[in-house]
């Protein structure tokens, strides 16, 4: 039987949290493997991408608009950044802003001359989603995913943070260029006297063309996650969102569970109930640690239980 995959949020969420003992036992007994890369790029491992690389905005733009081969895509979602005494930090972006089609109407044609002097041309086909499409063959510094940075000191963030080439440097000043024209819009000031945030920068991220070959081993995967969902349709995998909780099924499904905060929920809906069920099942956590339960392991009772995960 195929296995059911968890991906799980990093083990430091469940810190102080003591594992049920069927959970300990099981964990304990199983093969422990560490995953590369961890973090938020560690998704990529679900899928085979090829040419290497995970292209999350020529994945979603493909979900959104069907327009995306052909061209170079960047993500250029609009974000809520805050100075304090050590510089500022990224708080929010896309969905959390509650953004609506008169925050698009309004901030874009400011946007769109300072993009298109560079030679790129921005869209937002979704209020939350906002697109860069750069020319093929375009050379681009590193971009980090948004909820890596979310929280985090921004100018340890910036496009190509340690790269002091001209392409790194280049993006660097786009994106200050961009902020002065979102600082200083009148429509983030409506916004403000609304009670919303204001929108005062971009985040930009997931830069890539659209992949040749897109495939993945699991049967189904459930996810609230749209990069992921739109990985999935590329592959041409089943894909729909979250249940409430974990049960049997035929096998081979994956689960994605990064973004739940609940560590007593997750061990009581998700890996409790799996570890029990004795079907061949991997846990993979954010921060790049796996397990993986086989029913053989049962034997293996000379085994500790794993007390906790952090």
């Amino acid at each position: 039987m195929m296995r059911d995959t968890l991906l799980l949020p990093p083990r430091g969420r469940f810190a102080g949290v003591a594992l049920p003992a069927p959970v300990a036992r099981a964990l304990g007994r199983a093969r422990q493997a560490t995953l590369d890369p961890p973090g938020a790029e560690a998704a990529a491992g679900v899928f085979e991408v090829l040419p290497r690389g995970w292209p999350a905005a020529a994945a979603t733009r493909q979900r959104d608009c069907g327009d995306a081969a052909g061209s170079l895509w960047l993500r250029a979602d609009p974000a809520h950044v805050r100075p304090d005494i050590n510089g500022a930090r990224l708080l929010g972006y896309g969905p959390a802003l509650g953004l609506t089609a008169e925050d698009v109407d309004a901030l874009l044609p400011a946007l769109r001359p300072l993009f298109g002097d560079a030679g790129y041309a921005l869209d937002a086909p979704t209020p939350t989603r906002w697109y860069l499409r750069l020319p093929a063959g375009a050379r681009l510094p590193r971009f980090v995913a948004p909820e890596t940075a979310l929280g985090e000191d921004l100018f340890d963030h910036l496009p190509g943070a340690d790269d002091t080439g001209p392409e790194a440097r280049r993006w660097r000043a786009l994106l200050s260029e961009a902020q002065v024209v979102l600082h200083n819009h009148p429509h983030n000031r409506r916004r403000l006297d609304s009670g919303r945030v204001a929108v005062n920068s971009l985040w930009f991220w997931g830069g890539g063309a659209l992949p040749q070959t897109v495939r993945s081993a699991h049967a189904a995967i459930h996810t609230d996650d749209e990069v992921l969902d739109a990985f999935a349709r590329l592959a041409r995998t089943p894909v729909s969102p979250l249940p409430e909780r974990w049960s049997a099924g035929s096998g081979g499904r994956l689960f994605d569970l990064r973004a739940r905060r609940d560590a007593e929920a997750l061990l009581r809906d998700w890996i409790a109930p799996l570890a029990d069920s004795r079907m061949p099942a991997e846990l993979r956590f954010a921060d790049g640690a796996a397990f993986v339960l086989d029913p053989a392991q049962r034997w293996r009772f000379w085994r500790a239980p794993l007390s906790m995960l952090a």
